[in-house]
């Protein structure tokens, strides 16, 4: 059962209801503590005075803001939770827009917000269904944990969603922050025709749950191999870059290959044998087919196409 990470209250015009914030989100990542080469010895971080090299209990450590070299003014979690008290108690809905008005890089992270009580839950209820109906969201801001947040909170199904927005000032300039911008080269009609026939045929509807996490998958396969101690085989290199003479060909090609994944899509690949799903992994130019048995086959055959 998930914790709450925050409570307080969500205050729009005079209406204001008390609120708790789940992370929407989690951390299926593999994780890896540190050893050093040649031995079972854990590498360990503590907190050390540099001065006594004496470990520091978390209690007992303070924040240091350095206002010139080596000149610190300390302060406590206390006294900046009294800079703004109000703050890290409420989310205050400042305005409300629509929400493809707001481009995508602004957004950071995904919580939940649910009603503290069910005796909040009409007036809860009342804002989710007013901004789902009116495709808006409320622009917010609100403190968590030291640190002042701004916030879109829309409508989600059932509980309301609120992500984590950037700053405007957070956001870096790629004309400023790159070395070189991408030359604005005017596209030949037929590759432009041929590339918008590509993504055409790439396209379909948004399943989210189709999409899992393949590198984690990899890593895992490979903790497994290693414990049992089979050989580890790697994986095959990335593709090289297309040469601009090519370029026509290769889009040619990939058209092509993407009619062919939607056909071999549209039939059952547990009802073929080894040597049809060989032939479809052929058209779909799938690499070391040779080698795979047949459920590696149809795999292969089901991410190619």
């Amino acid at each position: 059962m998930a914790r709450a990470i925050w409570s307080g209250s969500i205050n729009f015009g005079l209406v204001t209801v008390p609120v708790e914030l789940y992370s929407a989100t989690s951390d299926h990542s593999v994780h890896f503590r540190q050893f050093e080469r040649g031995t079972s010895d854990r590498i360990r971080y503590r907190r050390v005075n540099e001065r006594t090299g004496k470990e520091v209990d978390y209690s007992d450590i303070v924040k240091g803001y350095e206002i010139s070299k080596g000149d610190y003014v300390l302060i406590e979690q206390s006294e900046l939770d009294e800079v703004a008290p109000g703050r890290s108690r409420t989310i205050d809905i400042e305005s409300f827009v629509d929400i493809e008005d707001i481009d995508p890089v602004f957004f950071d992270k995904t919580y939940w917000l649910t009603p503290a009580k069910e005796e909040f839950h009409r007036a809860y209820g009342l804002l989710r269904q007013a901004m789902d109906k009116t495709n808006r969201a409320g622009i917010a801001r609100f403190v968590m944990r030291g640190k002042e947040y701004l916030a879109a909170v829309r409508a989600g199904d059932p509980v309301l969603v609120l992500n984590t927005l950037h700053f405007a000032a957070d956001l870096r300039d790629p004309a400023k922050e790159l070395r070189t911008l991408p030359k604005q080269v005017k596209p030949k009609p037929k590759e432009l025709d041929l590339a918008t026939d590509l993504i055409e045929s790439l396209s379909e509807e948004w399943k989210p749950e189709e999409y899992t996490d393949t590198y984690t998958e990899r890593v895992m396969s490979l903790i497994e191999d290693k414990k049992a101690g089979r050989t580890v085989t790697p994986e095959e290199e990335p593709a090289q870059a297309t040469k601009v003479v090519d370029l026509f060909e290769a889009l040619s090609r990939s058209v092509e290959n993407s009619k062919r994944g939607r056909r071999s899509r549209k039939r059952d690949l547990s009802k073929l044998n080894k040597t049809e799903l060989g032939k479809l992994a052929k058209e779909l130019d799938v690499k070391g087919r040779s080698g795979m048995n047949r459920e590696e086959l149809e795999e292969a055959v089901r991410k190619a196409g």
